[in-house]
């Protein structure tokens, strides 16, 4: 394994000290004003100043974005504006429609059913790692049109999902390949431009939709690489606000009969009018990555700024997660540490988001999330008894986890105290 890709790379003092100004209570807890790390990202992310700010002015206005007056024109060029961003740079989407919805699970619910509705075939193919958002509609669509329901099992050692497990389950009578980017759970990323690549050997019109919600935070996705029919996002796990799930259709899938006013055009599924406070927010977003970007990159190419944000955001946080696993002459880190045990440890970092399943021995994970905030870190358990956990750990044979998810606006020395708070609840429940 190369070491220096494992390793990442760290943004310099300088550079973290301008991002972490750039986002609200990163060190200080919200209500209790207490010092804290906030290490459920993948819950829903610590948020950006300037998307909040954005979104507060812009939801002032009260005029509707489909008049003509002035004010509402701005509005208009700021939903057309947030449109552009998502679809071309965030999704590098050359063609294709934006679908909007309140939350990311009601898109892909709607994608979903609109392919399994209307799309030829007998089967339908997805995988034990799925959120229940687009596992569950699957199922229900499935169910209802009469298809059979074809999952592929995970990787218990990479907590992933291996392509050969989902292509031997794809036929030419499969109307719907359904695959998450990345795991929640396991933090590993699928690697879709092969399963895509490979699924179309075998169909080579093969719809397929990706849940990219837990991925989109953490590096980029490109649909012009991809194919894919479908993708999905949402805002508050990227810094943003929540109130708005965004998604990515392709021009043949955006066409599939949906719900829609009679007059607007056939691929357009923009129901009503989204409130353009959302699409100024996720602007904000796009520039702030786009101006880490621009550190490493001189270019005017929006999309190109954006990708390398995104990489310098993916090398950072790659370097996090070395730390907090291998840790350094001041303290321990997960793997070494006794009383600890990290789940489904994959050594290629660079499969993984900065995600971390874990566990300390004589302490159920419920009550080692309440130990941890005793202790200033707030984290999650992901347990068997949970709908949005169940599938996914019974596949990898585990009853339960701490889930840990920093973000890249964290720091060593942080990982470091995370690091030490472990150390003192293992000392205390796992004696040596």
């Amino acid at each position: 394994m190369d070491d220096k890709k494992n390793r990442g790379e760290l943004f310099d003092e300088k550079l973290m000290k301008q991002i972490r100004e750039r986002f609200l209570h990163v060190e200080e807890d919200p209500v209790l004003k207490e010092k804290r790390l906030f290490f459920d990202n993948a819950g829903g992310s610590i948020r950006l100043k300037a998307a909040n700010e954005a979104f507060k002015k812009v939801d002032e206005m009260p005029d509707c974005p489909e008049h003509s007056n002035k004010s509402a024109l701005e509005l208009a060029a700021i939903q057309a504006k947030g449109t552009e961003d998502v679809l071309r740079v965030v999704f590098n989407a050359k063609t294709g429609s934006l679908v909007t919805s309140l939350t990311a699970s009601m898109a892909i619910f709607e994608m979903t059913r609109a392919i399994i509705e209307n799309v030829p075939g007998t089967n339908v193919v997805t995988t034990k790692l799925e959120h229940p958002s687009a596992y569950d509609a699957i199922v229900l669509n499935a169910q209802r049109c009469g298809k059979e329901i074809r999952v592929a099992d995970t990787n218990k050692r990479t907590g992933g999902v291996d392509v050969e497990a989902i292509t031997k389950l794809i036929d030419m009578n499969t109307c719907l390949l359904s695959v998450i980017y990345a795991s929640n759970i396991s933090g590993a990323v699928n690697d879709m431009e092969k399963i895509v690549k490979e699924a179309r050997k075998i169909k080579p019109d093969l719809y397929i939709l990706c849940d990219s919600v837990q991925h989109v935070p953490h590096k980029a996705v490109d649909i012009d690489k991809l194919h894919v029919d479908g993708l999905n996002f949402a805002p508050y796990k990227f810094f943003g606000p929540r109130g708005m799930g965004f998604g990515y259709l392709s021009e043949r899938a955006a066409k599939l009969p949906h719900n829609k006013l009679l007059a607007k055009p056939s691929d357009v599924w923009e129901l009503g009018s989204p409130a353009p406070a959302h699409f100024a927010a996720i602007t904000e977003v796009v520039n702030y990555v786009c101006w880490i970007g621009g550190h490493f990159v001189k270019t005017e190419d929006r999309r190109k700024l954006y990708e390398e944000g995104m990489n310098r955001i993916n090398l950072h946080e790659r370097a996090l997660l070395h730390h907090v696993l291998n840790g350094s002459d001041k303290v321990e880190g997960l793997r070494k540490m006794k009383g600890v045990k990290v789940f489904l440890d994959y050594e290629d970092l660079s499969t993984r988001d900065l995600i971390i399943a874990m566990g300390i021995d004589n302490l159920d994970p419920k009550k080692a999330v309440a130990e941890y905030e005793k202790e200033g870190v707030v984290a999650f358990e992901r347990v068997s008894t949970s709908i949005y956990s169940a599938r996914m750990l019974n596949s990898f044979e585990i009853e339960g986890c701490i889930r840990v998810s920093p973000l890249h606006c964290n720091t060593v020395d942080e990982m470091d105290r995370f690091l030490m708070v472990t150390k003192k609840l293992a000392d205390k429940y796992s004696p040596r």
